[in-house]
């Protein structure tokens, strides 16, 4: 919930500034951010994922005679080592920080569109984002306790006040600048990265040593950075395709649509990839001494898995009909009549058929890096470089060959996740073969009612143009597609209620009970 707010309220500052910002500045924050996840990506993805592989040792016991006394001193003492070494090792994040940052802010103003050096405060913008960026790795070390402790109220409660001043500097700064009449440019975008980034230090108040430095996490990051680079180019290729081959202008529009149509990705699907990882590395890897899974860490994952993706399927026929009827009245009110365009309403509908896909390949490539041992990660990154090759030639089909530039973007995202599912898919069935169990379609599918009432709700609605230009039918049309896909799938839905009033339930029991 603490992640919802704090998405809300990020979309909601960046609509007060939507109506007076030009697709140009729009353009350019699109390539700072582009800029800025690069730098943070191959900074600290790859370690992150290591850590994340690293076992914490059992909780201290609650006993009190002496001998069960030094067992939790010998405990707490285990779980320091654990820790440290996680630490020791995240400092490798801010060394390749400091290399990347140096590296691509030099090619970034070396390279970087006309338009965008004309535009006032370009390389200033450029150069705080990139020290914004090195601020933020700063801050590692606290990060990597944090998620292999899964505190994540700890983790939220320094993310949330950041967020907030970012958009309150980034709104507050345009809107200065605009009063007093003066062309800022993208500056205000990178303040907000430097009040995000200051505001995680000063939120970290942990304290930590230089101890051991572990050899295993480090050639186990080592083996995941080759995989992040290959991962990062067919992540972000959209943003870099554009930023080489279209205008500024061209940018902005697809970062809008982008923006709104990954509004649900940001909000629902992210906290929810790095919850699972987080638990799938503690049930699944083998990176520790205690290597072997038993079959209540199997059930436990799969379990989570199979849930997830059952939620996934129900999300996606529910967005696929009702996604692109309602696009245009959004974008009319939030936009206002300078985004209010068929090519940004077009592409926005587009978008919402490329949201299932992206949930998908989230949650099963979460799988896959808990689960698989460093070699299936050499395995994976190999295919990764197949799919780099695929998506290419989707890109290019679409874009060059049949010329349909941002729409072609899109279509070969979709190309390129669908691929990647789909490997991701059969490794996870091959892993529960090897550990003794199955996952069959069965097992994760809707029923065949819910799949034939989304195609024909979804044929249904781009049969009907009314239903694009006005909304009461829009609406009522809505409404009675959701109340019917949510009684067929009225079974697994009053599951996963009863599932959560017992968690509810337990929790209010207190504490004992839970253990």
């Amino acid at each position: 919930m603490i992640q919802l707010a704090s998405r809300i309220f990020t979309f909601a500052s960046n609509q007060l500034i939507l109506r007076t910002l030009s697709p140009i500045v729009l353009g350019i924050s699109a390539q700072l951010e582009l800029f800025q996840v690069t730098i943070l990506y191959f900074s600290r993805e790859s370690i992150r994922m290591a850590i994340q592989r690293q076992p914490l040792a059992s909780n201290p016991s609650s006993s009190t005679n002496d001998n069960d006394k030094d067992n939790r001193d010998t405990d707490s003492d285990k779980q320091s080592l654990a820790s440290q070494s996680v630490v020791n090792v995240s400092y490798l994040s801010l060394f390749l920080g400091v290399i990347f940052t140096a590296g691509l802010t030099w090619f970034y103003k070396h390279f970087a569109p006309e338009q965008a050096h004309n535009t006032p405060f370009f390389n200033q913008s450029v150069t705080v984002t990139g020290l914004a960026s090195l601020l933020e790795l700063t801050i590692e070390p606290f990060f990597a306790v944090i998620q292999q402790r899964m505190w994540y109220e700890k983790r939220a409660a320094v993310e949330l006040p950041a967020a907030f001043l970012k958009s309150l500097v980034t709104c507050s700064t345009f809107f200065y600048a605009s009063r007093q009449g003066h062309d800022v440019g993208p500056l205000p975008f990178a303040l907000g990265y430097l009040a995000y980034s200051t505001a995680l230090i000063f939120g970290n108040n942990s304290e930590y040593i230089s101890g051991l430095f572990s050899r295993r996490l480090t050639f186990l990051a080592a083996t995941l950075f080759f995989q992040s680079l290959v991962k990062h180019l067919l992540t972000q290729g959209d943003s870099m395709m554009l930023a080489a081959m279209s205008s500024l202008e061209d940018q902005g529009i697809y970062s809008l649509a982008s923006n709104y149509g990954g509004l649900i990705a940001r909000i629902i699907f992210q906290p929810l990839e790095e919850s699972s990882r987080n638990l799938f590395s503690a049930l699944l890897s083998q990176d520790g001494p205690n290597s072997k899974r038993t079959d209540v860490q199997l059930r436990t994952a799969k379990g989570q898995l199979v849930t997830i993706l059952r939620a996934y399927q129900l999300l996606s026929a529910l967005v696929l009909p009702i996604g692109p009827i309602m696009v245009p009245t959004v974008l009319n009110i939030l936009g206002g009549r300078q985004w209010a365009s068929p090519k940004v309403a077009d592409l926005l509908s587009l978008y919402c058929y490329y949201i299932p896909f992206l949930a998908f390949n989230g949650i099963t490539e979460a799988f896959v890096s808990s689960a698989a041992n460093p070699s299936e990660i050499r395995t994976q990154t190999g295919w990764m470089g197949a799919f780099s090759a695929c998506y290419a030639l989707a890109a290019y089909l679409f874009l060059e060959v049949g010329s349909l530039g941002a729409y072609g973007l899109v279509l070969a995202n979709i190309v390129n996740m669908a691929v990647r599912t789909l490997w991701s898919y059969c490794f996870i069935r091959s892993f529960f073969r090897k550990n003794g169990s199955s996952l069959g379609m069965s097992e994760i599918s809707m029923k065949p009612a819910a799949y034939i009432l989304s195609a024909l709700a979804t044929v249904a609605s781009q049969m009907v143009p009314s239903l694009h230009t006005k909304i009461i039918p829009a609406i009522a049309f809505s409404g009675v597609y959701a109340l019917l896909m949510l009684y067929v799938e009225r079974k697994y839905i009053m599951q996963q209620l009863a599932e959560i009033r017992q968690i509810a339930s337990s929790r209010a029991k207190g504490p004992k009970k839970l253990e």
